[in-house]
């Protein structure tokens, strides 16, 4: 049965609306990233009067944006891979064999996701800055301890995604590639790897985008060697002046990255994001 015309209508106007209130930043941003700096700081002007690539070639000057941008594809890529292969190994254990402290293991990794990041920003601080004092390893304002930090965000949800998705995988599977005569390892990386993609590339996305954006800890946890994208923005905003065009095109510049692999990626990530609803 074909839904009345007052629907169809209805549902057009609506998404018709949406569409433009999600497309509406991302012009102002563009139009605004192409104009001279006092165009952008006067009256906004829908239509710009004139165009100009300079912002984009001036953001690479104005602040250390290369090395930034290097410091932030080595701290997401690092807490991704790490996430991902902690992930795998601790979700395949669980789904698959019963241990002592199984539920209690499963309901402490869910836990941590309700508490907010702040509460452990002075922690962290101070245990970073202790273990300095006493082994002289570098964990406050190095890449190193920037990782560590973003693990313990996004590895207890990607493990907790990963246990839903593995128990979706049959354990027929498993079965049959140990008659085969491959190990628990040889299991885990010729059958259930393969079968799990979906999930294991939404989880590598959601940690990349956790790490690739965040601000707090990345203001607090590094220094000028090793700031990351998420805080050098903040360079274009000096005392005299606010590069308004310059932080624009910063900022369409540093979303490539995260929507292009997002575009690639979208299919494997929706099937992994609804793994397990229906069974």
């Amino acid at each position: 049965m074909a839904p009345p015309r007052s629907f169809l209508w209805a549902r057009r106007v609506f998404l018709t609306l949406l569409t433009g209130f999600v497309l509406l930043p991302v012009y102002v941003m563009v139009s605004s990233s192409l104009k001279p700096l006092a165009d952008v700081s006067g009256t906004f002007r829908w239509l710009p009067s004139g165009l100009t690539i300079r912002p984009y070639i001036d953001i690479w000057s104005t602040v250390p944006l290369a090395k930034y941008f290097v410091n932030s594809l080595i701290v997401a890529g690092a807490a991704t891979v790490c996430s991902v292969v902690i992930a795998v190994f601790a979700a395949y254990a669980v789904s698959r064999y019963d241990f002592r402290g199984k539920r209690v293991f499963t309901v402490t990794v869910l836990s941590t996701q309700m508490f907010p990041g702040i509460l452990f920003l002075l922690p962290l601080f101070l245990l970073y800055v202790n273990i300095g004092n006493a082994t002289g390893i570098a964990l406050f304002g190095s890449r190193g301890g920037l990782i560590l930090t973003y693990l313990t965000f996004s590895l207890p949800f990607s493990i907790w995604m990963l246990i839903g998705y593995f128990d979706s995988v049959p354990r027929d599977l498993d079965e049959a590639a140990l008659v085969d005569g491959c190990g628990p390892l040889g299991a885990l990386f010729r059958v259930v790897v393969p079968a799990a993609v979906p999930g294991i590339v939404a989880v590598a996305v959601y940690a990349f985008m956790t790490a690739w954006g965040e601000v707090l800890f990345a203001s607090v946890m590094t220094n000028d060697t090793t700031r990351t994208l998420a805080v050098g923005l903040q360079g274009y905003s000096t005392l005299n002046d606010v590069y308004w065009n310059q932080i624009m095109a910063a900022s369409l510049v540093v979303s490539v990255p995260v929507v292009a692999g997002f575009l690639l990626l979208q299919r494997y990530l929706v099937a992994g994001l609804t793994a397990g609803a229906v069974k």
